[in-house]
């Protein structure tokens, strides 16, 4: 079943600079998460979850793996409409500029839109984590008869500084909006509330950078070409016109936005009950179908660990960590609070007896590998020990980042015997 009425549009971001290294050479929404999967899984899936089958992605920077991941895994049937198409930003006769913002790039990319039949465009963002019901959404919105609708989530004095913090009324109609407010104003932007959420201290609505609006206003609103960015300059303009209905949403989401979210966001998935649930059957996350062997561990201590398909693992013990697709760790090592990314393939039994490999694919023997993020085709030689923490400065070198204490290895370094961090 394909829901006629809504194209949804996925917005990939700009060039993912707080994500570094990890988008040095791919683009925000290709970055891989969970062992398996990419970031524009999430999003895609929620869409298809929702019966909305028409989605167009946009992105700008490192576009290749993200076309390439798209390509190989969204095929549906020839005698349906549904599609997943990436827009990459193009220069016309017209406009010869980049996507100057979340609105430009939907502006750029209009007369794609346009091709296709649609009552309401759902925009979303390309690098969230959370499993949402967008039919509830476009219920919501159609009953309220408003043109625009957003998606908020109620969020605590610590976090609301960190957000753009919309104030709406008892009809759940949006008054106004300030971005990143200062602690000291918080007091008068408070907002209505389930029982639920005020007992957890969570007062004040925080956009989730999910917008439906009807067809005939956006077509207006980005005729405007002087607005670039819809979270900083269209929404709020659109309050003083329009009235805005506030969706409040009260599941799991994150946005991952630098190092430390999306390395929480990973290790969260290894808690006994995470808060993402990879395993409701109601709310699958789709990824590209992969014939990989079983993964196969030998003589290993396994404390809250995820292990993708595929891998070959010899270590001492793995805690709280996830191991992602085709990697290896050899006897005696030790991985804590690790996210390791895994490989694109395997290397052959001939080319490893004939030593034509000096320093295999994964992390070798005896390694002590904590608090990183392996990011994919990286070689770890033996007796390597990585030993992230507070207690380390933010640096980079030719082989890795330090974030916030978290050491992300650069996609494909060689990481030499005897290595020490």
């Amino acid at each position: 079943m394909i829901n006629n009425d809504v194209l949804a549009i996925i917005l990939g971001g700009g060039q993912g600079s707080r994500l570094y290294p990890l988008t040095a050479e791919r683009s925000k929404p290709a970055v891989p998460i969970a062992g398996k999967y990419r970031l524009v899984d999430i999003p895609i899936s929620n869409c298809i979850n929702s019966d909305i089958k028409r989605m167009f992605v946009l992105t700008q920077f490192n576009s290749a793996s993200l076309n390439r991941h798209i390509k190989n895994t969204y095929h549906f049937s020839f005698f349906s409409s549904a599609f997943v198409d990436v827009l990459a930003a193009e220069q016309t006769p017209d406009n010869k500029t980049w996507f100057q913002g979340t609105a430009d790039a939907v502006r750029q990319s209009m007369h794609h839109f346009l091709r296709h039949d649609f009552k309401y465009v759902l925009i979303l963002s390309g690098d969230q984590l959370y499993q949402m019901d967008y039919k509830k959404m476009i219920k919501a919105h159609k009953e309220s008869k408003n043109k625009i609708t957003i998606a908020t989530i109620p969020v605590n004095a610590k976090d609301a500084p960190s957000f753009g913090i919309l104030k709406s009324n008892e009809n759940n109609i949006i008054t106004s909006f300030i971005e990143k407010p200062e602690s000291k104003l918080l007091p008068d932007w408070t907002s209505e509330v389930s029982e639920d959420m005020s007992h957890q201290g969570r007062h004040y609505l925080a956009s989730m950078g999910i917008y439906i609006f009807d067809r005939d206003l956006l077509i207006e609103l980005m005729d405007n070409p002087d607005t670039n960015d819809f979270g900083k300059e269209i929404i709020p303009q659109c309050i003083e016109k329009h009235d805005i209905t506030s969706y409040q949403y009260e599941g799991y989401w994150t946005d991952i936005g630098n190092i430390d979210s999306f390395f929480e966001a990973n290790i969260g998935l290894t808690e006994d009950i995470p808060q993402f649930d990879l395993y409701d059957k109601n709310k699958r996350i789709y990824t590209r179908a992969r014939m990989l062997p079983t993964t196969k561990i030998a003589g290993t201590t396994l404390v809250r660990a995820i292990i993708a398909e595929g891998c070959i693992i010899s270590a001492a013990k793995i805690e709280n960590s996830v191991i992602g697709i085709r990697s290896r760790i050899g006897k005696e090592s030790t991985v804590i609070n690790t996210y390791m990314m895994g490989t694109d393939s395997y290397e052959t039994l001939e080319q490893m007896d004939n030593h034509n490999i000096p320093i295999l694919l994964g992390i070798g023997e005896r390694c002590f590998i904590k608090n990183t993020i392996v990011d994919k085709n990286c070689r770890i030689a033996d007796d390597v020990r990585i030993n992230g923490g507070k207690h380390l400065e933010d640096t980079e070198t030719e082989l890795y980042v330090i974030k916030d204490g978290i050491v992300v290895l650069k996609k494909g370094v060689t990481i030499p015997k005897g290595f020490v961090i």
